[in-house]
């Protein structure tokens, strides 16, 4: 499903705990640091994916999707709009069991036939808006609680 309705964004935000970043940066001041570590702030377990850095906040950074070892909530995307059917196809090549629940294409990054194969997946989708705003807004669920 394409989520664009703020009902639905807003339900998808308040459920996410575990977020892979992919296009992750190390250095403080760029959108692909601050915004990942701000939802680590907010008490959102980050999985930095990033083939050109070693340490996000500490810990190792995953090379590719592919080394995706766990089911996430969430697939946070800081990568050019040419870069993105490639990697639609990295997620759909995953196990169904590693797939993220949702991809979220970060400000000015969208791509409607993409975001309809992953719907198609059965994987939710929001383009073109900023991850942050929306936690901000609406809270993340912190590692280990439910929400009612």
């Amino acid at each position: 499903m394409i989520l664009d309705d703020e009902k639905e964004i807003g339900a998808a935000v308040r459920d996410l705990s575990t977020i892979a970043v992919l296009g992750v940066k190390d250095k403080e001041g760029e959108v692909a640091h601050d915004i990942p570590a701000m939802l680590a702030g907010l008490g959102a377990r980050i999985i930095p994916i990033n083939p050109h850095i070693q340490r996000f906040l500490g810990q190792p950074v995953l090379a590719r999707i592919g080394d995706l070892a766990e089911k996430v909530d969430c697939l946070d995307v800081f990568r050019r709009i040419e870069a993105i059917p490639g990697h639609v196809d990295e997620i759909l090549a995953l196990p169904s069991e590693l797939r993220p629940r949702g991809v979220w294409l970060q400000s000015g990054i969208f791509h409607d036939q993409a975001a309809q194969r992953l719907a198609d997946a059965g994987i939710w989708v929001v383009q073109d808006r900023c991850l942050g705003v929306y936690a901000r807004r609406y809270g993340v669920r912190k590692i280990g609680t439910t929400n009612a």
